[in-house]
């Protein structure tokens, strides 16, 4: 049930890929909840991607754009602006990508040049994104910004490889910026720290399934749904949270704080 949270807002969504999306379903969620919003992707992820019909369920126009190139975000950020005819109160980055990952490479044979990429798509792409937005003046007061990371930043997931260190880089980013664009103009940035979700990009990470059954063991509430994730972002997107910025906010169940479950040590037991 909508309640007009996000009534007369206006925001950009980075990473809807296809249905599976989380950030697909917070695009959705954000346009019922009254948000008008532009899509982004990078350009190969367009053509690989279903956005255009994320694009005619939510009235939403699509801008290409590269998260490492920054004459690519600035066009974003300035077309965005235009069709909105003002600025804009919210912003998503849903990005995160390793090549090593996808070539098998495990964490103590990385190959660096592939790592560069890993963390400039990953993570340094939210710092491109924020000094964008803020040397635009792109960004309304009280302005929010959610990435999504995961708990592999402070825990040792040895399948998740280097996306750990991309993910701890981002969460810092997401404190460093957030004091800055804070002091200047109130905007508020921080990450949601997402249970493991079954996504197009999660597949690809060896061991998934195991990650996922294990959580819901771990989670005295179970998994966070996308959707439950969705829902989670426009409060932050909202006004009531006007107050909470440089976050890392876990939501996944209560994962991050149990130490162990009656069904864990039953299932070790047997």
């Amino acid at each position: 049930m909508a309640h007009n949270l996000l009534k007369g807002k206006k925001g950009i969504i980075f990473g809807a890929l296809d249905e599976k999306s989380i950030a697909w379903k917070i695009a959705l969620h954000c346009v019922e909840e009254g948000a008008e919003i532009v899509l982004t992707n990078a350009p190969i992820a367009l053509r690989m991607g279903e956005i255009n019909k994320l694009s005619e369920q939510c009235k939403a126009p699509v801008i290409p754009a590269d998260v490492t190139n920054m004459d690519d975000l600035k066009n974003l950020f300035t077309k965005s602006m235009e069709h909105f005819g003002g600025k804009i109160d919210f912003v998503l980055h849903s990005v995160g990508m390793s090549i090593n990952m996808r070539k098998g490479k495990s964490y103590t044979e990385l190959d660096y040049d592939f790592s560069h990429k890993t963390m400039d798509i990953s993570a340094m792409s939210l710092h491109r994104v924020l000094q964008t937005a803020y040397q635009l003046d792109a960004l309304n007061e009280w302005a929010s910004v959610v990435a999504l990371t995961y708990i592999a930043a402070q825990r040792v997931f040895p399948d998740y490889s280097e996306m750990a260190d991309a993910k701890s880089m981002l969460e810092s980013i997401a404190r460093s910026f957030g004091y800055h664009y804070g002091m200047k103009n109130k905007v508020r940035v921080n990450t949601i720290s997402q249970s493991p979700t079954r996504t197009t990009a999660g597949g690809g990470v060896k061991g998934f399934d195991g990650f996922i059954t294990y959580a819901e063991k771990m989670s005295p509430l179970g998994n966070a749904t996308a959707d439950q994730c969705a829902d989670y972002c426009v409060t932050l997107f909202s006004d009531l949270t006007r107050m909470v910025t440089m976050q890392n906010l876990f939501h996944d169940g209560g994962f991050s704080a149990t130490g162990v479950t009656a069904d864990v040590i039953n299932q070790m037991e047997k």
